[in-house]
């Protein structure tokens, strides 16, 4: 099973839209287009899940720099989500260390 990356997207294009480009080169597990966790606007990018390994190959050679909506689709194997650590942030700025004082 290959996680598929593809960036520079329309802000237009739809799961549906996606799935049918990649639907000739196999089978897809599925199809997430990143939205805003705010507006729920489309990033612009997306993640297609395929079943064979071979297939997402076939599928990244032949759609990646391949314009849709008049932009050149970025399609390549995902990297693994980075894992991110449960430990407290520490930042500066306005707001951090002791709370009421002003320097």
């Amino acid at each position: 099973m290959k996680n598929l990356f593809v960036g520079n997207m329309s802000f237009q294009t739809t799961e549906g839209e996606l799935r049918a480009m990649f639907e000739p080169f196999g089978e897809i597990t599925r199809v997430s287009v990143i939205t805003d966790r705010d507006t729920g606007q489309a990033r612009g990018f997306a993640f297609v899940e395929m079943t064979n390994d071979g297939e997402a190959a076939k599928a990244i050679s032949a759609l990646n720099g391949k314009e849709v909506d008049g932009r050149a689709l970025n399609v390549n194997e995902a990297r693994p989500k980075a894992e991110r650590s449960s430990a407290p942030r520490s930042g500066g700025g306005y707001g951090s260390g002791s709370r009421g004082q002003r320097w």
